[in-house]
């Protein structure tokens, strides 16, 4: 998997690409997440359009991010999930729990809006 941040207007952008599966890029993504979490940031969106797969390690991976940013009062969203992710958090019922967006002006929208 590859992991690529970027902050803009106060978001932290994450885009993944390849599978979100239990391996050390996660805890990387994970790191890195926390890193930026030093920077007083609130809110969080993923591209999820170039992951081909994701099994349940990945689901808690996006679980755990979620939980973070909502602990500090934020909001995650993701944005656009491949077709595999979409079909995995509609299996686990937490295309419920997450917000989705078709892109990244859509995600930043529905961030600023959950202030």
């Amino acid at each position: 998997m590859k992991t690529e941040t970027a902050v803009q207007d106060g978001i932290l952008f994450v885009r993944l690409s390849g599978d979100l599966i239990g391996s050390p890029d996660t805890q990387q993504l994970l790191q890195s997440v926390d890193q930026h979490l030093g920077d007083e940031l609130r809110h969080c969106a993923v591209d999820l359009s170039e992951v081909r797969y994701i099994n349940s390690t990945g689901i808690g991976v996006l679980v755990s991010l979620l939980t973070k940013f909502r602990s500090r009062g934020g909001e995650l969203v993701l944005i656009n999930p491949a077709d595999h992710p979409r079909k995995m958090l509609a299996l686990t019922k937490l295309n419920a729990i997450f917000s989705i967006a078709d892109d990244d002006s859509a995600a930043a929208q529905q961030l600023k809006a959950s202030n």
